[in-house]
């Protein structure tokens, strides 16, 4: 049972222009294209009239020449003459003022060459996603351990609670430090390597191995029912930064060198302290990751665990102003740098603040901040930060030794 195109008829609207009348209606084509059928199309009109060969000729070449005067209309507005507008508004300028226009204009494609060379030239900075792949591949600061199939599984509760709403109820069980849980899970199918496999996944956002098993519908299905739907990577990992929960260590400044030294001394000469977790500053900074691990080493770390009290740094505020120390770990977190918390009331300055309003220095200004921050970055070994804010610190210096 064929249908012929011509039993459905397309109507067009009449052809404007020429002779009135020799206007058509097209109806519709005879047969399919030549591929389907091998049949060649055929086109039929009902013709109110002979358009003679003069008239055709002289509305084709009329519609041709009116086309044209639209390209070159459109071209004419694309491209404005540069030349003539910078004459315009030089006209009136002083010699001098001109003469810094160019070096202005000369240290900005300096600065452009001179930043895509250092990015080409650079080594690329670890995201936090590689970063808490090694976490889980290298096991930092882990303080529970879960048993699947007579397999440990060393991992972070911190990490797992905020990334799964399973692990959030059962860790809660089970609060102490290295506690070992065994897993029972109900979704068939589920073995060794594809339980590391998920584990990977709660700690980075992407499965760490290619199991066809991960293409099966039916059993992804099954595992969000159990355990739970996790966001983004990014958006657990802020919700961890706001809300602190497990937090396992906390940050304090100090201007005693000697204090910072010993780790201890009358609290009440510290600042306020920032709370943050082992896992995630081990995982992004080899200096905290030493700091942590000669811990281990001398015993201390045994002292705050069977006290059950988060361990303490103490970081010297002259070479870590408290002012940068919410910015690194909001960028450990989330690897976004946000500086507009560094101006804010002079209550929650530090002390390294409060020091240069006495010696009568003005404030720093935004590039001698993220200069400042970048050394910092570099101290810590957070090559993350240092890449993001070695182009604008140095390019705002060289800026301002060019002017």
């Amino acid at each position: 049972m064929g249908a012929n195109a011509s039993n459905y008829p397309h109507s067009c609207s009449p052809r404007v222009g020429g002779n009135p009348q020799a206007q058509q209606t097209f109806i519709g084509t005879s047969s399919y294209s030549q591929q389907g059928y091998g049949c060649e199309s055929k086109l039929y009109s009902l013709d109110h009239g002979h358009e003679k060969p003069q008239d055709k000729k002289k509305r084709t070449s009329g519609l041709a020449t009116l086309k044209k005067k639209f390209i070159k209309r459109r071209k004419s507005n694309r491209s404005a003459d540069h030349a003539k507008q910078m004459r315009e508004l030089l006209s009136g300028w002083d010699v001098r003022d001109v003469n810094a226009l160019v070096e202005e204009y000369e240290g900005t494609s300096a600065l452009k060459e001179l930043s895509l060379q250092a990015s080409l030239a650079r080594p690329e900075a670890r995201t936090l996603q590689k970063d808490m792949a090694d976490l889980y591949e290298y096991k930092y600061c882990t303080d529970v351990d879960l048993i699947f199939q007579e397999t440990c599984f060393p991992v972070h509760r911190a990490i797992l609670a905020a990334r799964c709403p399973f692990f959030k109820t059962l860790l809660s069980s089970s609060p102490e430090y290295g506690a070992e849980i065994i897993m029972d899970i109900s979704t068939a199918g589920i073995d060794m390597p594809m339980f590391s496999a998920l584990l990977h996944y709660l700690y980075t956002g992407e499965f760490g191995m290619e199991d066809s098993r991960f293409q099966n519908v039916d059993i992804l299905v099954q595992l969000s029912e159990e355990f739970g739907t996790p966001n983004s990577l990014d958006v657990d990992m802020r919700g961890l930064f706001d809300y602190m929960c497990y937090y396992d260590v906390v940050l304090s400044f100090s201007s005693d060198s000697e204090l910072v030294e010993a780790f201890g001394g009358n609290q009440n000469c510290l600042d306020e302290e920032l709370k943050a977790h082992k896992a995630i500053i081990s995982a992004r900074s080899p200096f905290f990751r030493n700091l942590l691990q000669r811990r281990i080493r001398t015993g201390e770390e045994i002292t705050d665990r069977t006290l059950r009290t988060p361990t303490r740094i103490i970081l010297d505020e002259s070479i870590i102003p408290k002012k940068y120390a919410k910015v690194i770990l909001h960028c450990m977190y989330t690897d976004v740098v946000d500086l507009s918390g560094l101006h804010c009331s002079p209550s929650v300055g530090s002390l390294s603040e409060v020091q240069a309003l006495v010696a009568g220095k003005p404030n720093m200004t935004r590039a001698e901040e993220a200069m400042e921050l970048y050394h910092i970055a570099l101290f810590l070994e957070f090559n993350m930060l240092a890449q993001v804010l070695l182009p604008q610190s140095k390019s705002l210096k060289y800026f301002v030794n060019l002017k």
